[in-house]
């Protein structure tokens, strides 16, 4: 009985661990995770060569990045800093769609985008409290 004990005990403090692990790793901010999805979904494979999804998608980041900056600002973010980054990333992701209309050169979108990946994980650490 006391190994069944020992081994319920252990098992709820893995339940209670994994949990607040995955607590930690959701933003609680809605419009900051659908915003990351299609950063990390077009970012990924532009690291690779790959710039058909950020090609394809563009449109669908500025609108993203454009719900983000009306959102209210949760508590635990600095409200200041982020609505400033927020502005950045706005303008960054206009200009990055104006390149792709414009058939920039690879060179230029890959950097584009990872500037733009630099101010969404400024926003995401730099700017909690």
């Amino acid at each position: 009985m006391k190994a069944f004990t020992l081994f319920g005990f252990f098992v709820s403090l893995l339940l209670v661990l994994g949990n607040n692990a995955a607590a930690q790793h959701s933003s609680s901010w809605k419009e900051m995770d659908t915003f990351h999805d299609v950063m990390s979904e077009t970012f990924h494979p532009s690291e690779d060569g790959n710039l058909q999804p950020i090609k394809s998608r563009i449109d669908e980041m500025v609108n993203k990045a454009k719900a983000w900056q009306k959102s209210a600002v949760p508590d635990k973010y600095d409200a200041k800093k982020s609505k400033e980054k927020l502005k950045e990333l706005v303008k960054g992701a206009e200009s990055l769609r104006k390149t792709i209309r414009n058939n920039g050169s690879d060179a230029d979108i890959t950097k584009q985008l990872s500037d733009l990946h630099d101010v969404f994980h400024d926003i995401m650490e730099k700017c909690r409290k």
